[in-house]
């Protein structure tokens, strides 16, 4: 049997104690395929230096109380500190990332852990950043981009100038979905070097429950319940699923699951349009118990205005709860069929109105649901990195050999 293949993980979008769903996406795929058994990894997640933990300090403290390295599901991850200041911090990122990190994997690689190519994750300013530190260690690399990193980040000429040199220099470029890629095609990426490898969703941990038993355990009472999952900030769209409340039969409430800056404002947007007590804040809860509350849910709102592959599109519904959710990105690949659910025709509070009357005049069998997520596990993508990194694992040693 031949040897595991050796990758190092490369991304600052990766969990940790202090951080525990942040980045867990990549933590998840990462984990789905070590399954395998046909690769070992180390990882290497660096977070922005901050001298102060008090909370006062909100997202900061929680880069201050990051531990230098820690253990994850039997998987060694190291968080070095690199600098970003504030406002110029963009341009300087993958530069300041490259300087914090190259010395951390150079003694990786002294202690024995030679791995084989480099597993960077987010296209910039990470796998900017990878590419610096294959070029130091004469290794290859592959680059995932996750959205933002490509949908946003190359408006700027600086950014999108390092964008196109990583691809060219790239093994391959990954997408979590086609039109991620499509966008790297159209800024001239070499079309032969852009994979397309889906996130799947984990169907052991995501399973219907029934209805009523999570609504009795979680408190809801309300005859309908849609379910908003995300960070609080302006383009998770909240504040549409909030506006377009007092449009909805007055027996429907909604539950926001998540933290984040915006929180305030929209506790004070649901007050002012009469609705604070049809709407129910929960806080960041943990992943583990996200299962519940889409089982209890009747539909997943999703108004986001950018996402690349919205993973909780396929978790509500592993879940058997169909989702409305905004025609972006990756998502009309996941919202594919009508018992995934409803794309809006737009992104505001009429259209989100419109879909919930369109979704619950044919509201769609929870094992039909469930049946759709069904499609998505995680085999494939497992099995394609696999052929993936062996290629290049194979071209790597003929090279050597030339």
């Amino acid at each position: 049997m031949p040897r595991p293949i050796k990758t190092l993980l490369f991304s600052t979008l990766f969990p940790s104690t202090a951080r525990p769903v942040h980045g867990i996406f990549v933590e998840t795929r990462l984990r789905e395929l070590l399954r395998s058994g046909e690769v070992e990894t180390k990882v290497v997640a660096p977070v922005p230096w901050f001298p102060f933990r008090h909370k006062m300090f909100g997202q900061y403290a929680r880069f201050a109380a990051t531990p230098r390295c820690e253990l994850r599901n039997g998987i060694e991850v190291i968080h070095p500190r690199y600098f970003l200041p504030p406002r110029i911090g963009m341009n300087m990122a993958p530069h300041t990332l490259a300087r914090a990190a190259l010395p951390v994997i150079r003694k990786i690689i002294a202690d024995g852990f030679d791995f084989d190519l480099i597993d960077a994750h987010y296209y910039y300013p990470d796998g900017v950043a990878a590419h610096f530190i294959a070029r130091q260690l004469n290794k290859p690399f592959v680059v995932t981009a996750r959205g933002t990193d490509l949908n946003l980040i190359p408006q700027y000429p600086y950014p999108r100038r390092l964008i196109l040199q990583t691809a060219s220099a790239a093994q391959a470029s990954i997408g979590v979905c086609r039109a991620l890629m499509d966008i790297l095609a159209e800024m001239g990426a070499d079309p032969g070097k852009l994979k397309v490898f889906r996130n799947g969703v984990d169907l052991v941990r995501f399973q219907p429950e029934d209805r009523d038993q999570a609504r009795s355990r979680l408190g809801l009472t309300a005859p309908v319940i849609l379910l908003s999952v995300g960070h609080l900030v302006e383009r998770k769209g909240h504040h549409i699923a909030i506006q377009a409340l007092p449009m909805l039969p007055a027996n429907v409430e909604l539950a926001i699951v998540g933290d984040g800056p915006e929180r305030p404002a929209l506790e004070a947007l649901a007050k002012r349009l009469g609705v604070d007590d049809r709407v129910r804040f929960t806080g960041q809860l943990p992943n583990t118990e996200l299962p519940g509350w889409y089982s209890a849910a009747d539909a997943l709102l999703l108004c986001s205005s950018r996402e690349g592959w919205a993973n909780v599109l396929l978790e509500a519904m592993a879940c058997g709860t169909p989702a409305i959710a905004t025609n972006i990105w990756g998502t009309p690949e996941v919202v594919s069929s009508p018992e995934a659910g409803i794309l809006l025709r737009e992104r505001s509070a009429t259209a989100l109105a419109e879909s919930y009357a369109e979704l619950f005049s044919n509201y769609p069998a929870r094992g039909a649901v469930r049946s759709h997520a069904e499609r998505f596990s995680w085999q494939e993508t497992t099995d394609r990195q696999l052929e993936l990194f062996r290629a290049i694992c194979h071209r790597s040693a003929a090279c050597a050999t030339c």
